[in-house]
């Protein structure tokens, strides 16, 4: 995290000696940090808090400190998206509910030879038939069933999926934390060596050794320096609002986002991560629609079959006042095919669901490589940045400072050095956050953790 990076003072020849020591620390508390268990509640948490090493104190109990967990649990646990999933899913219960219900009896009464002619005048001749039916539908149920049990684990598929998003989106917006807060410390330092730029101008000023435009340049640098550092102050604000939105919170209870950005993620190897790709929540949610399909297609076939009603009844007999036993049943002809539309659209709903799979298993191949190479080359830049770049470029403005207090160097040498180191931090940091993006990315594709 940028607060624990050096400040001006790793201009100074201290630097070396400090930086060692913090990589130590860091060091040490990755390998105590790999022995604890993480206690997050769902296995999505876990898949995507890997990329950003937590700090000793980033469970902390602590309102005004966040770690990455802390920002899991609470979307988790709270973010509106989610909490209409379990209503989702109490409709779906209720769908397969009824989808498995039997057929209700039917009750049918009928009255014949009355209010004729002759002897069948009025009541006398009638014979009253009352029966009680029932359809028997030959597989109907079941693969009624079936469809609904299918869409009910599509509807978890759904939820799943979308906790695997709100997992992603949080983890960004924290990673956007941690940047604003490292660009801020940035900033610091850029306003902390242009003030000592300005003191030292002054010095050479007081002394007549450079001219008075040079000082009004410097103290221009240092305004502007300001104004800059003020930008990311505002930059700051917003992702943490942004951040804090993802729990439903409109401002945010935490005043510092707590983990370490220039902590880079160790990667398995592409390989290792293409067999993952049936993994994939979109991959996986097409086999799901595929199921679906092919549910249908049964039950589609199954509706071919007549549904046959039998009927059980007495009969009574108005002339001699007997009673007797009536039987029978009733079922379509089924001259006619009249579901073989309904048969060839759950025929080709499978046809497609399959080719779509292949299609998104190719997509998100060759999207896996793209974001695993830029992934991979964000890596090596912060590594020459942090190797090859950033200590000449320390060791160049510590020698420059020091001859432009004794006049070996002018104004214009002393800014451009200044410049460039702050540049190459900036690059530093922006780079760092990149790699985690894209290591998020690769989660999200596979669906699971891929950082050790």
């Amino acid at each position: 995290m940028q607060s624990n990076s050096p400040r001006i003072a790793a201009l100074r020849c201290i630097r070396p000696h400090v930086e060692r020591r913090a990589r130590g620390l860091r060091s040490a508390y990755s390998r105590s940090a790999g022995r604890r268990s993480p206690r997050l509640v769902l296995a999505a948490a876990l898949a995507l808090a890997g990329p950003l090493s937590l700090s000793p104190r980033a469970v902390s109990a602590e309102a005004e400190v966040l770690s990455l967990r802390r920002a899991l649990e609470n979307a988790l646990a709270q973010n509106l998206q989610l909490a209409a999933f379990p209503y989702r899913m109490q409709e779906q219960e209720g769908r397969t509910r009824q989808a498995g219900l039997h057929p209700n009896p039917r009750l049918d009464v009928l009255s014949e030879n009355v209010a004729g002619q002759g002897a069948f005048h009025g009541t006398d001749s009638a014979e009253t038939t009352l029966s009680l039916g029932w359809a028997i539908e030959p597989g109907l149920r079941s693969r009624r069933a079936g469809v609904a049990q299918a869409r009910s684990a599509q509807t978890r598929l759904d939820a799943r999926i979308l906790q695997l998003d709100v997992v992603a989106e949080t983890a960004q917006r924290f990673l956007s934390c941690l940047e604003s807060q490292a660009h801020l410390g940035d900033r610091e330092d850029a306003v902390a060596l242009s003030e000592r730029t300005v003191a030292a101008v002054e010095r050479r000023v007081r002394a007549g050794k450079a001219p008075n435009a040079e000082l009004l340049r410097a103290r221009a640098e240092l305004a502007r320096a300001r104004l800059a550092r003020d930008d990311v102050t505002h930059e700051k604000s917003v992702a943490y609002h942004r951040l804090a939105a993802q729990w439903g919170e409109t401002a945010p209870s935490f005043s510092r986002a707590e983990g370490e950005l220039l902590e880079l993620p160790t990667v398995a190897s592409f390989d290792a991560l293409a067999v993952r790709i049936e993994r994939n929540p979109e991959l996986v949610r097409l086999a799901s629609e595929q199921r679906i399909a092919e549910a249908e297609l049964r039950l589609a076939k199954a509706r071919r079959w007549p549904t046959l009603t039998p009927s059980l009844g007495v009969r009574r007999f108005e002339t001699t006042g007997d009673w007797a036993l009536v039987a029978g049943a009733s079922v379509s002809l089924p001259l006619f095919d009249r579901n073989q539309g309904r048969v060839a659209e759950s025929r080709a709903a499978v046809s497609r669901t399959r080719a779509d799979a292949g299609a998104e298993r190719i997509r998100i191949h060759t999207r896996l490589y793209e974001i695993y190479q830029e992934m991979q080359h964000s890596v090596h830049r912060v590594e020459v940045l942090r190797d090859a770049v950033i200590p000449r470029f320390e060791e160049a403005t510590n020698e420059t400072q020091r001859g432009y207090d004794r006049g070996r160097y002018p104004y214009s040498e002393l800014r451009a050095v200044q410049a460039d180191l702050l540049a190459a931090r900036r690059s530093q940091v922006e780079a760092s956050t990149a790699a985690h993006r894209l290591v998020i990315t690769l989660e999200r594709l596979t669906g699971e953790r891929v950082a050790r």
